[in-house]
């Protein structure tokens, strides 16, 4: 399954079963848990399909007794769970309108729990709060034909992206469950983790764990149970669960219990973790700093603040369960930053370690809940080991960098995500993923300039040899003599031009130093000749609506169909080449953030982005790990404002507020419903 292909699946099973969910009178949080269990079922069943296969084709066989049994123990070597027959999906979803299907499920949630310990008390087991009709339409939208072929890392996606939706309306404690793929990725890119112990104590949904797993997965190819262990830590009961079942439907294994981090260390850490990676809960007031177990707890190795604000709580504990060469990545109020009296004098001490590597600032709008901006914060304790790198940190100012998905929702694309991960290995003197970005953006480039020039030939001679040939053959000559009076023939030239003008440019990066990204010549001329095609298309359209009133073409149905079948498969093919066209446009912007600001292909502290500062430039700065406090603010330059651009963004944006504004509406006629009004 392509990666369109999932998104679009995706999407489609979320809207089902969104709008089952508004018709419903559970709320967000009653419905979000039993679903994503109908996943985890659905998922279960497909790996034990698979590795039952498997498994058969490896079963030993006695001379007299013949093939052995297959056991619960095999599965657990297949990484997948064993289903007795009560269990299975296709039992599930094969089950008589008679049976109480609710109970049925809660059952065969209890009969998995009780052959896997790591799952006890975990599944859901509230389906009999639901409607016997909703719950059987639920079923029927997981049990897709499309969903029964597919590895166990497209339910995992799945079940990322409901994870995802649900917080995005307000599911589970608020959303502070989960936190959001761009910021999860963000540390990812940053602090690589690929091996040892990696640990959340703030573990929520366990989307930090899926995201290394990924990371392994796709930069070594190897299985990460193999490479990392993890240990995470949740207050919450429900997000205990969803951590748990999280790790269970991506096929991870590690050890989630539950305890309020203040006040214990459950796995004992200390000093142990190679990676550590969270999003704690923000400006928590009220913790007890009476009990022994805060007063002298190891994981405080600079003090305890006066204050009630746990924020310097946090940021201890993170430094303080790193092993010597360990790293830190984790999220945080931007006032953090800046924290005066107690807090200060403990973020003194951390700077003067010199594990303070990285310092993001995030913009507003990237949390489901909250509009606030936060600050990433990258210790590296090796660093302390060399005087070099222990006197430098790099202040990364981010909050100019995002795409804009809604009118209150902000991400990373996965080519900004890739930019800032070149950034920071600049900055480390490590080039390896700075000249990999520019080689993939070259490259994508290049291959969608050959299809343009392909595209917009192709364009040419199905006019010259296609369409204007109809026209000779079957329009009279004034009705012919019209068209060609409408006709621009500099549309079709601009068309040729463009195929001409790209069909030898390739772009190239030979790893010593970048060469320049298309001009701007370059993209006004494919612009050019977008605009080109539309103009051309509009003409034809406006043509053939005119002629075909005409009494006597009217009555020719040969003239209609070749012209309406020539006209469909233009407009096909220009959804084609305009998507390509965009693709270039879009790649070539990214690579020309990039390149423009690090064209020797080394870390250069650019004005208003990055900057590295030393020791005693943040003592100066009253040791303030703002980034903005440092980088500056970099020159505005309108004479490039690309209108046309900036119209299409506004476009996209008017839809979203539109989609929004219809969302808004049902769910207010809902209320309205509900109060009987």
């Amino acid at each position: 399954m392509t990666a369109e292909q999932l998104k679009q699946l995706e999407t489609r099973l979320w809207k089902t079963a969104d709008d089952l969910r508004a018709n419903s009178k559970l709320t967000a949080s009653e419905y979000s848990f039993p679903v994503l269990g109908l996943i985890f079922l659905r998922q279960a069943y497909n790996r034990f399909i698979i590795a039952k296969q498997q498994i058969e084709k490896s079963l030993p066989v006695h001379p007299t007794r013949g093939v052995r049994q297959i056991e619960k123990n095999d599965f657990l070597t297949a990484k997948a769970i064993f289903l007795n027959e009560t269990a299975k999906w296709t039992t599930i979803a094969n089950l008589p309108d008679s049976a109480d299907i609710g109970e049925y499920i809660n059952e065969a949630m209890r009969n998995i729990e009780s052959e896997y310990e790591n799952l006890l008390g975990v599944l859901p087991k509230e389906y009999n709060l639901f409607d016997k009709d909703l719950l059987q339409r639920l079923i029927r939208v997981f049990n897709d034909e499309s969903l029964n072929d597919v590895s166990g890392d497209v339910f995992g996606r799945i079940y990322e992206f409901f994870l995802n939706k649900f917080a995005m309306i307000g599911a589970q404690e608020g959303g502070e469950f989960f936190t959001p793929p761009s910021l999860v990725n963000t540390i990812v890119k940053i602090i690589q983790p690929n091996h040892g112990i990696v640990a959340d104590i703030a573990v929520g949904s366990a989307g930090m764990f899926v995201q290394t797993a990924h990371f392994i997965e796709e930069e070594e190819g190897v299985d990460p149970s193999n490479k990392v262990t993890f240990y995470g830590q949740e207050k919450a009961d429900t997000n205990t669960r969803l951590a748990k079942m999280n790790m269970a439907i991506h096929g991870l294994e590690g050890s989630i219990l539950q305890g309020n981090t203040f006040y214990e260390d459950k796995h004992d850490l200390v000093g142990k973790c190679d990676f550590i990676m969270a999003n704690p809960p923000f400006n928590v007031d009220g913790v007890d700093k009476s009990k022994d177990s805060v007063k002298k707890d190891p994981r405080l190795p600079f003090g305890l603040p006066k204050n009630d604000n746990g924020n310097y709580l946090w940021i201890q504990y993170f430094y303080s369960l790193l092993n010597e060469t360990g790293r830190a990545g984790f999220v945080m109020a931007s006032s953090a930053s800046d924290a005066g009296h107690s807090e200060k004098d403990i973020r003194q001490k951390l700077v003067e370690t010199g594990a303070v590597d990285v310092m993001v600032s995030i913009g507003t709008k990237f949390f489901y809940t909250r509009s606030l901006p936060c600050t990433l914060w990258f210790f590296d304790r090796e660093k302390e080991k060399d005087a070099h790198r222990a006197n430098q940190t790099l202040m990364l100012d981010l909050r100019d960098v995002y795409r804009k998905v809604s009118s209150n929702l902000h991400d990373f694309t996965p080519e900004q995500l890739a930019n800032i991960q070149a950034v920071v290995g600049l900055y480390r003197g490590k080039r390896e993923v700075f000249d990999k970005t520019v080689s993939h953006y070259f490259s994508t480039i290049n291959d969608h300039l050959s299809q343009i020039t392909a595209q917009a030939n192709s364009l040419a001679d199905k006019y010259n040899k296609g369409l204007q040939t109809t026209f000779e053959k079957l329009l009279p000559k004034v009705t012919l003599a019209q068209w060609n009076e409408t006709f621009d023939a500099d549309d079709i030239e601009s068309i040729t031009q463009l195929a001409t003008a790209f069909s030898k440019t390739k772009l190239t990066y030979n790893n010593t130093a970048v060469l320049q990204t298309l001009t701007k010549d370059n993209t006004d001329q494919l612009k050019k000749g977008k605009r080109a095609y539309i103009n051309f298309l509009k003409a034809i359209n406006a043509f053939v609506k005119e002629a075909g009133k005409k009494g006597d073409l009217r009555k020719q149905k040969e003239w209609k169909k070749q012209v309406l079948d020539q006209l469909k498969q233009m407009e096909l093919d220009f959804v084609d080449f305009s998507h390509t066209l965009d693709q270039v446009l879009y790649f070539n912007k990214e690579a020309h953030w990039l390149v423009s600001r690090f064209p020797k292909s080394e870390y250069a502290d650019i004005a208003g982005l990055c900057k590295v500062v030393t020791k005693e430039e943040i003592a100066t700065n009253d040791y303030s790990l703002t980034a903005g406090r440092y980088v500056g603010v970099a020159p505005q330059i309108d004479e490039d404002f690309d209108y046309e651009e900036r119209m299409a963004e506004i476009k996209v944006e008017l839809q979203s507020l539109n989609d929004e504004a219809i969302i808004l509406a049902e769910q207010i006629q809902i209320n309205l419903n509900e109060l009987g009004l």
